[in-house]
C-alpha cells in the first residue's frame, strides 16, 4: 500500500491514500484524509495510516454521526444481547445523555475530550427532571459503560480502529454504606406489615435475600415444604411494554433453604390464600404465585413499590428501602462467619469477587473474630506445653512428625 502528501497551503497537507482497485470496476481507491500542521506532522499523519493499512487495522473515513451509529447499535445489537428492561435502560442513556452531546459528533472523529468534557458538563447540571444539580458520579459511570460498550462494538464492526473511552477516566462513586436492619428493627417492620399482602415479600426478602423480582415470581411449585426450600427460576420485569417473566442466565439458578419460621409462615398464608381463593371463584385468575394482587394477578413491581412505601408511612416507619432487606441478610450472614461462597450463591451473585467487593466493609469484623479464635487455639497449645503430664503428644512425637511433614526450606 502507498501513500503520498499533497500541500493545500501554508499549514495544510491533504494525505492520498491508494487501496487498490475496485473489483467491480478495475478503478483505483483512493483515500484522502486532511492534516493542519506543518509537514513533518503531516508525514507522521502519513506513516501511521500506511502502518495501518499494512496491519490491517486501518478504517476508512465516514461521515456516520454518533446519533446514527447508537440508535443502530441499539437495533442491531443491544436489542437482541440484553435483557428488555436493561435495553430500555440503555435506550434512556442514549436518547437522553448520549445523544445531545455527542450526537452530531462523526464517529471516527469522537475523541477522549470530547467524552471528558460531557462528563464534566453532566457533574455540573445534567439533570433531564427539571430539579438542579447534576448527576452523580454513579449515573455517570452508567453512562460511560453503556457508551464503552457501544464503541467496543464499533471496533468490532470495524468503523473506528479503537474504543476512545477507554482513555477517558469516569468518576468514582462516593461509597455510600446501606444501613443494616438489625434482628428487632426487622420485626418491628414486619409486625407492622402483619394482616396485609405485604407481610409475606417482606419475609422472604429478609431472610433469603431475595430481589423484589424475584419474589413477586416465586410460585407455589417452586416451594418444598417437606425439605423446606425454594427455587429462585424467574424474576417478574416490568417495562414500558408491560410485564413479563425473566429467566436468569444459565448457571444462576439456584435453591434456597428457608427458615422453618418462613416455610410455617407460608404454609400459613397458602390456606388463607386458598379460602381467598374459593370465595372470588371465577373471579380469580390463578398463576400459582406466591406473591400476587388480591385476584390473583400479577403484582407489578412498581406497585408493590407504592403499596410498601404507603405502609411506612402509615404506620409511621422511617424510610426503609426494600433493597434493605436483601443487603441486612447477607450482611449478618457473614457477621455470624459464614462463608463468602454460601452467602454468594445465596444473594445470586454471578461471582464470590463481587459479593466481597460489595460487602468488604464486613470483613474486619469477621477477621477479628477469626484472630480472636487463632489466639485462643494458641493459648491452649501454650498451656497444655506447660502442664506436667498433660495427655499431648511427647516433643519426640511432634519433632518426628515436623521431620516427616517436611516443613523446613522447599526449593
Amino acid at each position: 500500500m502507498t501513500g503520498f502528501l499533497k500541500k493545500r497551503s501554508a499549514h495544510s497537507y491533504t494525505i492520498v491514500i491508494y487501496l487498490g482497485r475496485d473489483p467491480a470496476t478495475g478503478k483505483k481507491r483512493q483515500k484522502w484524509h486532511t492534516v493542519d500542521g506543518n509537514k513533518k506532522k503531516a508525514e507522521e499523519e502519513l506513516t501511521r495510516l500506511l502502518h495501518e493499512l499494512n496491519t490491517g487495522t486501518y478504517i476508512e473515513p465516514s461521515k456516520l454521526t454518533m446519533k446514527d451509529y447508537l440508535e443502530r447499535w441499539l437495533k442491531d445489537y443491544a436489542k437482541g444481547a440484553v435483557g428488555k428492561k436493561t435495553f430500555e435502560r440503555y435506550s434512556g442513556i442514549v436518547r437522553d445523555h448520549l445523544v445531545p452531546e455527542l450526537g452530531n459528533l462523526v464517529l471516527t472523529k469522537v475523541q477522549p475530550l470530547h467524552i471528558q468534557s460531557c462528563y464534566t458538563k453532566w457533574r455540573e447540571g445534567g439533570r433531564r427532571d427539571g430539579r438542579e444539580g447534576g448527576l452523580s458520579a454513579q449515573t455517570i459511570l452508567h453512562h460511560h459503560r453503556v457508551l464503552s460498550e457501544a464503541l467496543h462494538q464499533a471496533v468490532r464492526w470495524q468503523l473506528v480502529a479503537r474504543n476512545v473511552a477507554e482513555a477517558v477516566e469516569p468518576p468514582t462513586p462516593e461509597y455510600r454504606e446501606i444501613p443494616v436492619l438489625q434482628e428487632d428493627e426487622f420485626v418491628h417492620v414486619l409486625d407492622a406489615a402483619k394482616g396485609t399482602r405485604l407481610y409475606i415479600p417482606i419475609l422472604l426478602a429478609g431472610t433469603t435475600g431475595m430481589r423484589r423480582g424475584e419474589i413477586l415470581a416465586i410460585r407455589w411449585r417452586d416451594v418444598d415444604f417437606v425439605s423446606r426450600l425454594v427455587s429462585v427460576n424467574r424474576s417478574l420485569q416490568e417495562t414500558r411494554e408491560g410485564l413479563f417473566f425473566k429467566e436468569p442466565k444459565p448457571g444462576r439458578f439456584r435453591t434456597l433453604d428457608l427458615l422453618p419460621f418462613t416455610a410455617e409462615a407460608l404454609e400459613a398464608y397458602r390456606q388463607a390464600q386458598g379460602a381467598a381463593r374459593h370465595a372470588l371463584a371465577d373471579g380469580y385468575e390463578c398463576n400459582d404465585l406466591i406473591c400476587c394482587q388480591d385476584d390473583g394477578r400479577l403484582w407489578a413491581p412498581s406497585a408493590f413499590t407504592s403499596a410498601y412505601r404507603d405502609l411506612l408511612r402509615r404506620r409511621k416507619i422511617p424510610n426503609v428501602c426494600f433493597h434493605n432487606f436483601r443487603h441486612s441478610h447477607a450482611t449478618q450472614l457473614l457477621r455470624d462467619g459464614e462463608n463468602p461462597k454460601m452467602v454468594s450463591e445465596r444473594l445470586g451473585h454471578s461471582r464470590v469477587a463481587f459479593t466481597l467487593d460489595r460487602y468488604g466493609h464486613v470483613l474486619p469484623g469477621m477477621q477479628k473474630g477469626a484472630a480472636s479464635r487463632a489466639d485462643g487455639k494458641l493459648r491452649s497449645a501454650l498451656e497444655r506445653q506447660q502442664q506436667v503430664g498433660a495427655p499431648s503428644r511427647t516433643s519426640a512425637q511432634i519433632s518426628k512428625r515436623l521431620a516427616n511433614g517436611c516443613f523446613g526450606d522447599q526449593k
